[in-house]
């Protein structure tokens, strides 16, 4: 199986940020005004490479692995949601300081920049969300339960993930997602794993990120801060997506228009969730085409 091999690869960089190491890929000419990109769960800055060879040459870009994930540092005590809201501002003042910054996220990527955008509503200068719909509703009664299997998660420490090999690791991404040619998949897989001391590969991710959120969603509190987002935002769905049915379920398009006053929608044809990863070109034609219109 022969891996992707990128356009124009990445300069890589380690930013301390409170406290702990992220690593940085940086892409065009070095500048206080770069579109950052933040990736979704279990994925890696790396993997926004494809979208990357896609736009023009000349555009600054930056994409960081958020704690815990590629090759960022680990908290051994797990992870809380918040911490990756402290995180963006303290990379924004690094990456962007003194001006709104343009930004571009998948997934959970994305529900963090939407969150942020409004909290500091005028350190965002427009975003790019590529799924990032927020998770379901639930119910003050399914806390009890989700506690005990926390607690349980937490004495269990669950290892890494292990794969006999960066092609066996590739398989399982194709076999997930059919979409990929097996090049890409093969890129992705190499991205996402390291070396084990046995032998073999194990997921970069670290498996704490694994355990359940001891605090049930609230979706109604994640609402209240989108209402507050000034900038203007494109989500684009990925028309194979189950995250269309989840959107349906929260309200649909229309809950979206009431809460956030600046939205633009797309969809893209023939992708899945991971559209990043499937139709590359089209996200980056979307992403030209709105951060064209809104300059900052």
């Amino acid at each position: 199986m022969g891996t992707w091999r990128p356009a124009r690869p990445g300069r890589d960089e380690t930013l301390v940020v409170r406290g702990l190491p992220h690593h940085v890929l940086r892409w065009g000419p070095d500048a206080t005004d770069p579109i950052v990109l933040l990736h979704g769960f279990a994925d890696c800055a790396a993997t926004f490479q494809f979208v990357v060879d896609e736009l023009p040459a000349d555009w600054p870009l930056v994409a960081f692995d958020w704690r815990g994930f590629g090759d960022s540092g680990r908290n051994p005590d797990g992870y809380w949601f918040p911490d990756y809201y402290a995180d963006l501002e303290a990379l924004l003042d690094a990456l962007c300081p003194g001006r709104p910054a343009r930004l571009v996220g998948h997934s959970m990527g994305a529900n963090v920049a939407m969150v942020y955008a409004g909290l500091r509503p005028s350190r965002v200068a427009a975003l790019v969300n590529l799924e990032g719909i927020g998770l379901a509703r639930t119910e003050p009664a399914q806390a009890p339960d989700r506690l005990v299997t926390w607690l349980d998660e937490v004495k269990a420490d669950a290892p890494p993930a292990e794969y006999a090999s960066v092609a066996a690791l590739a398989e399982r991404v194709a076999k997930r997602n059919p979409r990929l040619p097996p090049a890409r998949a093969a890129f992705i897989a190499a991205c996402w794993s390291r070396p084990s001391p046995g032998g073999g590969v194990h997921l970069h991710t670290d498996p704490r990120h694994r355990r359940a959120n001891p605090y049930i969603y609230r979706r109604e509190e994640m609402e209240a801060c989108w209402r507050r987002i000034e900038a203007p935002v494109l989500l684009v769905m990925a028309g194979e997506s189950d995250h269309a049915a989840r959107l349906e379920a929260a309200g649909g398009v229309a809950s979206l228009r009431a809460l956030v006053r600046k939205l633009e929608l797309a969809t893209v044809a023939g992708a899945g969730h991971m559209l990043h990863h499937d139709e590359p070109r089209a996200v980056a034609r979307l992403i030209e085409d709105f951060f064209g219109r809104h300059r900052p």
